[in-house]
């Protein structure tokens, strides 16, 4: 069996997977995108290494900031991590909120073997920045069904569907397919009211901000990570390096880091939305433990359940937890 905690940011997964763990003995599996780059610490939330230490966690830190790490990179360790998690005869808990890490291991998704061209996705992303909007509308034209997919501001996997198609001369959508997981998989999403999620974004950041996220990207800078590389393309770091260039006040970098951060809050709800086999659940008012306690419940009903696999498999597939 796999679980599956998902979500928005700031929604508590990775402190209730913990909790879970430890109440089921499991293993955490991450997927979050950015939680695979070593110093990429406190602008991502990740685990601590005491957290890490009590929970045996997998896919932290496993890629050089420098470097790509694609999602064929990424579904393939994570099936390892999960096969081995199987063998020694506990459950892995896939962890995050990156919905196509997260479907490339469940749906087992088939990745194009197209290496990343370096040069193409520079002209791509040069383009796009002289003219919003540019890159979309050239997947419309070439492969419209990856278009309906991605989100015209989510460039990386605009430059990637049209790179697959610059090298292959086939639509992405046409190479994309998918075989299931060959074992019962729960997928479990948490939520909070909007609002109250926003006020939990802000105020993380201000805690990370505490914490020291400057820092963090100063001394990722000064150790040779360009700021175009993908690792520095996520929240807390693309927000802060102009301000470290002198090119944006802190406080007005701060706003930004917010504003982004609860937009892409509201991309993740759109995402994990349209999935009808997630159960939400309703986590407001309630702590890590009491979250752990819920999806323990959850998953005792779905292990019972005789029919486990797809959507009509289980009767409450897509429905409201609270």
């Amino acid at each position: 069996m796999l679980l599956v905690l998902c979500g928005p940011t700031a929604t508590g997964k990775s402190a209730a997977a913990i909790a879970l763990a430890r109440r089921v003995g499991g293993e955490v599996v991450n997927a979050d995108s950015r939680n695979v780059y070593r110093g990429l610490d406190i602008g991502t939330a990740k685990p601590t290494p005491a957290e890490r230490a009590g929970v045996p966690h997998h896919l932290v830190d496993v890629a050089d900031p420098r470097e790509v790490f694609t999602v064929a990179d990424y579904q393939r360790l994570a099936l390892a991590a999960i096969e081995a998690i199987h063998a020694r005869g506990r459950l892995p808990i896939l962890v995050g909120g990156t919905g196509l890490y997260i479907r490339a291991v469940v749906d087992r998704l088939t990745i194009p073997a197209v290496p990343p061209d370096a040069a193409f996705r520079l002209a791509a992303e040069a383009e796009e920045a002289a003219r919003p909007g540019t890159l979309h509308a050239r997947l419309q034209a070439l492969d419209p069904v990856a278009a309906a997919r991605i989100h015209p501001r989510n460039v990386r996997r605009l430059v990637r569907a049209l790179e697959v198609i610059h090298h292959t001369g086939r639509p992405l959508s046409a190479q994309q397919g998918r075989r299931g997981a060959p074992e019962p998989v729960l997928q479990v999403g948490l939520r909070l009211p909007r609002p109250l999620l926003d006020e939990r974004i802000d105020r993380r950041v201000e805690a990370q901000l505490a914490a020291g996220l400057v820092e963090e990207v100063r001394g990722l800078l000064a150790a040779g990570v360009p700021p175009t590389a993908p690792a520095m393309q996520g929240l807390g770091y693309k927000e802060l390096v102009p301000y470290l260039e002198g090119r944006l006040p802190l406080d007005r970098a701060v706003a930004i880091l917010k504003r982004n951060t609860r937009r892409y809050a509201r991309r993740q709800e759109i995402w994990f939305r349209a999935d009808p086999r997630i159960q939400w659940l309703d986590v407001e008012g309630l702590d890590a433990e009491a979250v752990a306690e819920r999806v323990h419940a959850m998953l005792a009903a779905f292990a019972a359940a005789p029919l486990q696999r797809g959507v009509a498999a289980h009767p409450d597939a897509g429905r409201r937890v609270t």
